[in-house]
């Protein structure tokens, strides 16, 4: 069975809940803090949770950020490719999330930019496996790495990219020597109108499928409204299942994680997506972005 394999950052998010963002300069008070197991792990968690195998790339400190990032993925099955960095602990992002579910990030880096192409090659993909690449690696250290990685990936590994809002930011030639080995495009609607320049949402599929791989597949999200599956020259509305949210954080890695991993069980594209859309529904109920559902609690919310 392929597996999903992840090349990015393990990160501990620091969720401190706030009435409302200070002015700058200014000060503010929590009303709570919890720390949980963030970035590339919210994605392989859901992976496993759906029942695929999976396995991060990426590497770890020594400390209680690493030991928190190596303990949440070891509940859940997932394997650890590289071994920890003695020089350093994980770093961490601080979310502040505001009552209406509004997120805003602040990220201290650590031990997982310390990679190599080497390191990340101990991932051993092979054809069929579906290798998920995150925006945010290309800044850098991670990027010339991440990089020469890609020139050695085997014919048939499907290369998933997540381009976050880091990736419009980049230089053309930099974006379209890493679209031109990605084949599946995962993102939210912001991040495609960006990228391909195009506001209308319905042409922004066609746009980014010029610059990228062969038969590439095509996957945006547009919150409450679904997401558009577009692969073969046609795109596909998949419907959401609104909820109220009470935390956005880890929805879009959960949709993800969910997708990815229903493709390495043998569904199509649009099965694939609509239990995508389910899970991060459930996932929007629940606080903090270890909150993927597992796959008996998607069967229940579709059923």
């Amino acid at each position: 069975m392929p597996r999903v394999l992840h090349t990015a950052q393990a990160l501990v998010d620091i969720i401190v809940e706030v009435d409302a963002l200070p002015e700058r300069g200014g000060n503010t008070n929590a009303r709570s803090e919890q720390r949980y197991a963030g970035g590339a792990t919210t994605i392989l968690i859901s992976a496993a949770r759906t029942g695929a195998s999976a396995v991060h790339g990426g590497a770890h400190g020594t400390g209680p950020n690493g030991d928190l990032i190596r303990a949440a993925l070891e509940r859940d099955g997932v394997l650890i490719a590289d071994t920890p960095r003695t020089s350093a602990d994980t770093g961490y992002c601080l979310v502040m999330l505001e009552p209406t579910a509004e997120r805003t990030f602040l990220t201290v880096y650590g031990a997982e930019r310390d990679v190599t192409a080497e390191s990340f090659a101990r991932l051993d993909p092979q054809p069929g496996d579906l290798l998920c690449v995150s925006g945010y690696t290309l800044f850098e250290p991670t990027r010339e790495p991440l990089l020469q990685f890609l020139d050695t990936l085997p014919p048939g590994v499907e290369v998933v990219l997540d381009p976050g809002d880091a990736f419009a930011q980049f230089p053309r030639e930099l974006q379209d020597r890493v679209l031109s080995r990605t084949t599946v495009w995962t993102s939210n609607a912001h991040e495609a109108r960006a990228v391909s320049g195009i506001d209308a949402l319905v042409d922004t599929p066609l746009a980014l499928r010029r610059r990228m791989a062969p038969r590439s597949v095509i996957i945006v999200r547009d919150g409450s409204r679904g997401c558009l599956v577009f692969h073969h020259g046609r795109g596909t509305h998949i419907p959401a299942f609104p909820q109220r949210a009470v935390d956005t954080n880890g929805a879009g890695d959960t949709h993800t994680g969910v997708m990815l991993a229903e493709r390495a069980l043998g569904a199509d594209w649009e099965s694939a997506a609509t239990r995508a859309n389910a899970a991060a529904a459930i996932a929007v109920t629940r606080r903090g972005p270890e909150s993927a559902p597992t796959r008996a609690e998607v069967d229940e919310f579709l059923a």
